[in-house]
């Protein structure tokens, strides 16, 4: 493409957007609420799936040994443990240390398990994590199957449910991020539609005179661009001040929600919201064009 013509595209563009004020400004609004909406769902999207994967890096096991064990088989055990392929890492929690943090679950109360139980009952144990919490479940089969092991737990039936939660959770919150962004270009398409309809004659004309498809196209991309940059941005500013309020908020209130708010993920986001918004305004360009264009 010529210096030139580039220009003069720009200038198309810029007379185009001061000749349609009014659907200009509609167009702009369209696409700053579609990304507004986009881009709270997308939030939504990333902090729940945050969430549920701090839940799926909690998941641990507890390997019960028995008691009849000596230290030097203790300490075997653990090395078969670390050992596996699929663990991540392996905590040995001796008898006196979970009574230990038995008794701190009952600090409320009046409560002395030494005096009440009398003999510690508790096991060593060890606790385990997996590399993939999708892993648990197989890990902690194979764990239970080894010698000196008598029990194990991790929150069987519990696990399996969580992770179908987390499963349709992600999908959904996929399918509703497609279906808005869907919903946006067809928004999108309709309002520049009726800008390029109030200009079909122009449009007529030019290709009597021998003008090209895509010399015809190039002041309407460059139109959608900036239009979906300048509601991508009006949007962005909205939800970042949104967002952030809402941070300040949670963290003093239910601190223990774990949202996110590293600036280089934020950022990111918005850059991504931004690039969506032009992308849009293309797309939708591209769609409604396309039909005058056939003359």
């Amino acid at each position: 493409m010529k210096i030139k013509d580039f220009v003069y595209f720009v200038q198309e563009a810029i007379k185009s957007l001061s000749r349609n004020r009014l659907l200009s400004i509609a167009t702009v609004t369209t696409m700053a609420i579609s990304i507004l909406i986009l881009g709270a769902a997308l939030l939504m999207t990333i902090n729940a799936d945050n969430f549920m994967n701090r839940l799926e890096s909690d998941l641990e096991i507890i390997a019960f040994l028995d008691n009849s064990l000596t230290k030097t088989q203790v300490e075997d055990i653990k090395t078969d443990i670390e050992n596996m392929a699929a663990v991540k890492s392996v905590v040995f929690v001796p008898r006196e240390q979970a009574l230990e943090n038995l008794q701190k679950k009952f600090a409320d109360k009046d409560y002395d398990l030494e005096k009440v139980v009398g003999k510690n009952p508790l096991p060593d144990c060890y606790e385990i994590k997996a590399e993939n919490p999708q892993n648990v479940s197989n890990l902690a089969q194979e764990i239970s199957n080894m010698p000196g092991i008598y029990k194990v737990n991790y929150g069987q039936g519990v696990v399996e449910r969580l992770f179908q939660v987390t499963k349709w959770v992600r999908i959904i919150s996929i399918g509703f991020i497609v279906l808005l962004a869907m919903g946006a270009v067809f928004l999108i398409a309709t309002t520049i539609r009726l800008a390029i309809f109030a200009r079909r004659k122009e449009i007529y004309l030019m290709k009597l005179i021998g003008a090209t498809d895509w010399f015809i196209r190039w002041p309407f991309f460059l139109e959608g661009i900036i239009l979906g940059s300048l509601g991508s941005l009006i949007s962005i500013v909205l939800l970042a001040w949104g967002y952030s309020s809402l941070i300040s908020s949670l963290q003093t209130s239910l601190f223990f929600i774990p949202l996110i708010y590293q600036q280089s993920q934020l950022i990111n986001v918005y850059l991504a919201l931004f690039a969506t918004g032009s992308l849009l305004g293309v797309m939708g360009t591209y769609i409604s064009l396309n039909k005058f264009l056939d003359v």
